[in-house]
């Protein structure tokens, strides 16, 4: 099992950069390869300071784990703020659960619903589970 992996109750937080193979596209190669590097910073430096470990990327997305549903909520909101003005618009979905942690990582249908709710949302989006909008009123 990953030591640096958060236990019990975790929220997770899911990116996707929207309509990636457009904005390739249109920015070209190098553009767009420094816009990713910017992008793939930003994240990983919000999530590191909010306590949310990288749990995969894959191409242009984060599989990220916190703790807390305040921090994550907080590392999403800060990451749209930073990428609202550059090139590259995220959809980022949140959700809480208490999923099983195996060596390969984590595992259960809250992991699934995470990616799920990220894939409903729009470029410039947050969007959250019922779950994780209760667990937040309760702080």
């Amino acid at each position: 099992m990953r030591a640096d992996l958060p236990t019990g109750t975790v929220t997770f937080l899911f990116t996707d950069v929207e309509g990636s193979t457009r904005r390739l596209d249109q920015l070209g190669d190098a553009a767009y390869a420094d816009a990713l590097a910017e992008h793939d910073r930003l994240i990983s430096s919000v999530c590191a300071a909010g306590g949310g470990v990288v749990v995969d990327t894959e191409g242009d997305a984060f599989f990220v784990a916190f703790t807390t549903a305040s921090d994550a909520l907080l590392a999403a909101r800060t990451i749209q703020e930073e990428l609202a003005a550059g090139p590259l618009q995220v959809r980022i979905g949140l959700h809480t659960g208490v999923p099983l942690v195996t060596e390969a990582g984590y595992v259960g249908m809250d992991v699934h619903r995470a990616a799920r709710i990220a894939g409903a949302a729009h470029g410039g989006q947050i969007v959250f589970s019922t779950e994780r909008a209760r667990l937040s009123r309760r702080r």
